[in-house]
């Protein structure tokens, strides 16, 4: 469904940084990927590269993005708008960023609908009901007519991932999605996209610096390091078998019990 071949990704700005090199990776549909990395490691400027969202104006670009076969990095604004949305949706870390202080949650979880499709309004509002049970809101009907700081950070989340599958999208990027929220909302947040990836069959490409909820959620795991993916493999083989240094570096740095016991 997805296939990212040889991309680089220079900025421009006042020095010329490269942020990826060389990248190579594929998604199928209905799986679910880890990309895993420190910060700067490239990981996010990926997604942005998935998602069309990367400052063209201040970036040198080459490779390949193929989403069931349309190169992404040669749409025009137009193609990318119809592609973001309704065949990708997209979760970051902080909804807050995201969400409109000044308008009504379940308003702004239709607004994918009234982008992309021809919905009539009553239709929308029923759609985006059955997307906030989806996700597990309390009480839609109340939620919907709620402002984004009425909300819990796990509840804005949700509300969150209610917007971006509303559409039915075949593939979710959800960037750092759970590390702004506590390790009860976390756990919630993960089992929930587990639920949507099963009960939709939508492809999810989780980025994380954590590779301890990587584990938890993604069947495959991409190592990515200085901008290159350095290991890519079935979750198990990584965590039981890594082959790369940085990867075994990472896995060890995993906190444990007997770790913690000892730090006490």
């Amino acid at each position: 469904m997805l296939s990212i071949k040889n991309l680089s990704i220079t900025f421009t700005n006042e020095f010329a940084v490269e942020a990826v090199h060389d990248v190579s990776l594929n998604i199928a549909p209905g799986e679910r990927l880890g990309l895993v990395g420190e910060s700067g490691s490239g990981k996010t400027m990926l997604a942005l590269a998935i998602s069309g969202l990367y400052p063209r104006s201040t970036t040198r670009i080459s490779g390949e993005v193929l989403f069931n076969g349309t190169d992404i990095l040669k749409c025009s604004s137009k193609e990318l708008c119809r592609l973001r949305g309704k065949e990708i949706g997209m979760v970051f870390q902080e909804p807050m960023t995201s969400l409109n202080p000044l308008m009504k949650v379940g308003r702004q979880i239709e607004e994918t609908l009234k982008m992309h499709t021809n919905t009539p309004p009553t239709r929308r509002r029923e759609l985006a009901l059955e997307a906030m049970e989806s996700v597990e809101l309390p009480d839609p009907k109340l939620t919907y007519e709620k402002y984004p700081h009425q909300l819990s950070g796990g509840q804005r989340q949700r509300a969150m991932i209610a917007s971006a599958i509303i559409a039915d999208p075949k593939l979710l990027i959800a960037d750092e999605a759970t590390t702004a929220l506590d390790v009860t909302s976390q756990s919630q947040i993960i089992d929930l996209l587990a639920r949507i990836n099963e009960r939709h069959g939508v492809a999810i490409l989780f980025i994380s610096h954590d590779l301890s909820v990587i584990r938890r959620l993604c069947n495959r795991v991409a190592v990515m390091h200085a901008g290159k993916i350095v290991e890519d493999s079935s979750t198990q083989a990584v965590f039981e078998n890594p082959k790369d240094d940085y990867t075994k570096r990472l896995i060890a740095a995993i906190p444990t019990r007997d770790k913690r016991r000892r730090q006490t």
